[in-house]
């Protein structure tokens, strides 16, 4: 552990920012399985700008890189078109 106040704040600050980025990731990841899994064309138009949303927000704050985020969507869009 560290010594310095600042660099025990620091780490309090890491632990706080390492589980609020978890536990965005994890709920973009379940609504991104929920749509994978989803056969129903409208229901899947329904949520795709939600998780969508959620992905870009996940880039913007830098727990994804930007072109991850841009093939995750890529691949969403690509399997709603093949739905029937």
């Amino acid at each position: 552990m560290a010594n310095h106040k600042a660099t025990q704040k620091d780490t309090r600050q890491a632990a706080k920012r390492r589980d609020r980025n978890r536990y965005y990731g994890k709920t973009t990841r379940n609504a991104l399985n929920a749509l994978r899994e989803e056969t129903n064309k409208t229901e899947a138009g329904k949520n795709l700008p939600s998780t969508i949303a959620m992905i870009d927000k996940l880039a913007k704050k830098g727990i994804i890189h930007k072109n991850k985020a841009a093939n995750l969507k890529s691949g969403l869009v690509k399997k709603l078109n093949g739905l029937k």
